[in-house]
């Protein structure tokens, strides 16, 4: 469904090389989780999917046609993006907002109707949140409607950027595996970009690593976690394991056989 081939970007004139010829799929119905720390190139990698940054090299593929043969804007219409601010429109109720792809693509208003009650469903609102301004909502109720809109105009692919950091844990972990079930449900292609590597680990697929912007590994968590992997990739890896270790320590819980 997806593939870089060769891609690389530099910004300051060269001087920043970015992303530094990736080359990486991701298959239909699967889902990519990209990780890395800060600065190592994953939210440049995504963005040029969208097309809100153009590869200096290489090639970026969406369903076998470079993403570069149309207009920007039809291109972003057919992929779902959800990201950490959210960006949800103050001024709009939640179904305007949902409906703001819909409308533009220039969906009969019927139609659109039903597909907000739809995905309110989907993403465990209730109907009569349809009319309430973002300004109502807890911070965890507005990304569950930013995933709705991303999903309004019945979308293949949904990019998460961070979609989930802002959140506190409780209502992270239940939004994540909400959003993993409808991924499942919808038959989508999702490509997450996350810092949380246990994050990555529950929801993906397939996982890829990034640092200074170059892919170091890629495949399953299992694979990642054998001893064939570049040192940072290990040591990446095994930081979820740390953490439990160390807060079965704290609690006095013993050592942990996993």
């Amino acid at each position: 469904m997806i593939a870089w081939r060769g891609v690389s970007k530099s910004f300051d004139g060269g001087a920043t090389q970015a992303v530094d010829e990736v080359t990486l799929e991701a298959a239909d119905g699967g889902f990519l989780a990209i990780v890395g720390e800060s600065g190592s190139g994953k939210s440049t990698l995504v963005k040029m999917l969208n097309r809100l940054v153009e590869p200096d090299r290489g090639e970026v593929l969406v369903g076998g046609e470079a993403v570069g043969q149309g207009p920007p804007h039809a291109l972003r219409r057919r992929i779902g993006y959800v990201f950490q601010a959210i960006g949800l429109f103050p001024h709009l109720s939640v179904a305007e907002n949902i409906g703001v792809t819909p409308r533009l693509l220039g969906w009969p208003a019927e139609r659109i109707e039903r597909r907000v009650g739809r995905l309110l469903d989907l993403v465990r609102l209730p109907q009569a949140y349809a009319q309430r301004r973002p300004d109502a909502l807890s911070g965890g109720q507005r990304q569950r409607v930013g995933i709705a809109r991303a999903l309004a105009a019945e979308p293949r692919i949904v990019l998460l950027d961070e979609a989930f950091g802002a959140l506190d844990p409780v209502t992270r972990e239940a939004l994540a595996s909400d959003y993993r079930a409808l991924h499942d449900e919808l038959a989508l292609t999702t490509v997450m970009i996350t810092h949380d590597v246990l994050e990555a680990v529950l929801l993906a697929d397939r996982m890829a690593v990034m640092q200074t912007g170059r892919v170091l590994a890629q495949g399953s968590a299992r694979e990642l976690m054998g001893g064939d992997a570049p040192p940072y990739v290990r040591e990446l890896m095994a930081s979820p394991r740390r953490q439990a270790e160390r807060v079965a320590e704290r609690l006095g819980l013993g050592v942990l056989n996993v």
